[in-house]
C-alpha cells in the first residue's frame, strides 16, 4: 500500500468530503479529507491504481489537485 497526501483546492464542506471520498473509493482506494488543511490523504495499491487516476477522479468532482 502506498500513501500520498494531495493538496486540493475548492473543498469547503461535508458534501466536498463525501464527494471526494466516494469518488476515490470507487477506484478501490481509501481517502481521508482534511478540510482545514486542504488536503486529501489517499491509501492505494499502486499495482492496481495509478496516482494520476486518483487525481483525475478528484478533479472530475470539481476540485483542483495542486500537486
Amino acid at each position: 500500500m502506498q500513501s500520498v497526501t494531495l493538496k486540493v483546492q475548492g473543498m469547503s464542506c461535508n458534501h466536498c468530503v463525501n464527494s471526494i471520498e466516494g469518488a476515490v473509493k470507487q477506484l478501490g482506494a481509501n481517502a481521508k479529507v482534511d478540510l482545514s488543511a486542504g488536503t486529501v490523504t489517499v491509501e492505494f495499491n499502486e499495482s492496481n491504481i495509478t496516482l494520476d487516476s486518483i487525481k483525475e477522479a478528484i478533479e472530475e468532482q470539481g476540485y483542483d489537485v495542486i500537486n
